[in-house]
């Protein structure tokens, strides 16, 4: 990887790990740290647009609503999961460590009202990640778990007990047939991760997609830590070629819709058309003529300018639409414009 290339989730681990060794370069160079953060002296942002909010948590910390006829999601506001109650039991997607003990709640509610099998007999990791399938071991030895295979290549080489591997796998697409429901499984290349899945389900009018598009809300920071970025601009394309009405995206406290998808494809296309412009536009010669030998101040300051440049007509349009626009699109665009640059050579130019 490049010295300039786009951060993924273990660059990012070692730049937090670079953070925590602030205090001991402070204190060997003499230096004075910053105070304790306080309500008073951090950062105001934008207030988050009431369409980004869903419905409230109950006392216990979670919120479990029908999406359609039998298919159930459960949110604690941060992340999500789903489940399919079937007469031969219960198919949940995605055990997320900060749900926890919650999701069997849910399950156990729902399971009481409509006179079901309370029992997971399946559970479906959307990818492999830790916060979305970190609860995993709560189910037990005898539930069925369904991957991704490059899941299981991966969990098997992380050997998180927190996190068993698939019994089940598929390459490319799966049919899953649990007491009479049918969802289907596919894996249509890299994006948010290697192994991340589409899971859908044609008798709900439902797609499951996680940590591509959180509904009214701009990405995570560096455009959701995506390890493959080109991969991740597409794959809202993927996602609407598949017929659905309800969208579950793994974040947040509210389902999405078909026009809450559109909205953030053109938040994505509006910053690729802002990044293009801004390499055009922004000269890196006084950067580098300030900075002389030192590279990296000049990259640093040249590449903030060209961030600044295409993110900031993209924050103004979107305060009110999407929530947190403030907060993160400069990260995101940060992320683009490196894969833009890097992946798609734009702006690449060779020495005569």
């Amino acid at each position: 990887m490049s010295p300039t290339s786009v951060p993924n989730r273990r660059s990012f681990l070692a730049r937090s790990a670079a953070l925590a060794a602030i205090p001991a370069a402070a204190s060997l160079a003499g230096g004075t740290l910053a105070a304790p953060a306080s309500a008073g002296t951090l950062p105001d942002y934008a207030p988050i647009p009431p369409s980004a909010l869903g419905p409230a948590v109950n006392a216990q910390g979670y919120f479990v609503g029908r999406v359609e006829k039998n298919l159930y999601w459960v949110t604690d506001s941060a992340y999500q999961a789903a489940f399919l109650t079937t007469r031969d039991g219960v198919v949940l997607f995605d055990a997320p460590p900060s749900i926890g003990h919650n999701l069997q709640r849910a399950i156990d509610q729902i399971a009481a009202e409509n006179g079901v099998p309370n029992t997971v007999t399946h559970l479906v990791y959307s990818h492999h990640h830790a916060d979305h399938i970190g609860g995993s071991s709560l189910f037990g030895k005898h539930v069925v778990r369904i991957g991704q295979v490059q899941a299981k290549q991966l969990l098997a080489s992380e050997n998180d007990p927190a996190r068993p591997v698939p019994d089940v796998t598929f390459e490319t697409t799966h049919t899953l047939n649990v007491g009479g429901e049918r969802v289907n499984l596919a894996w249509h290349g890299t994006n948010h991760t290697p192994d991340n899945s589409y899971i859908h389900f044609p008798g709900h009018n439902t797609l499951m997609l996680v940590d591509i598009f959180l509904p009214r809300w701009v990405p995570f920071d560096s455009f959701n830590l995506n390890e493959d970025v080109p991969g991740s601009i597409a794959a809202p394309d993927t996602a609407m070629a598949y017929p659905w009405k309800h969208f579950i995206g793994g974040h947040m406290g509210r389902l999405g819709t078909r026009a809450d998808m559109a909205v953030y494809q053109q938040y994505v296309n509006d910053i690729i058309d802002g990044v293009k412009k801004a390499l055009a536009t922004v000269d890196p010669t006084p950067y580098f003529a300030k900075y002389g030998n030192n590279v990296w101040a000049a990259s640093q300051q040249y590449l903030a300018a060209v961030v600044a440049y295409a993110s900031g007509p993209v924050i103004k349009k979107y305060l009110g639409v999407l929530a947190a626009a403030d907060v993160y699109t400069a990260s995101t665009t940060f992320a683009i414009l490196e894969s833009i640059r890097l992946d798609l050579g734009f702006g690449s130019q060779v020495h005569p």
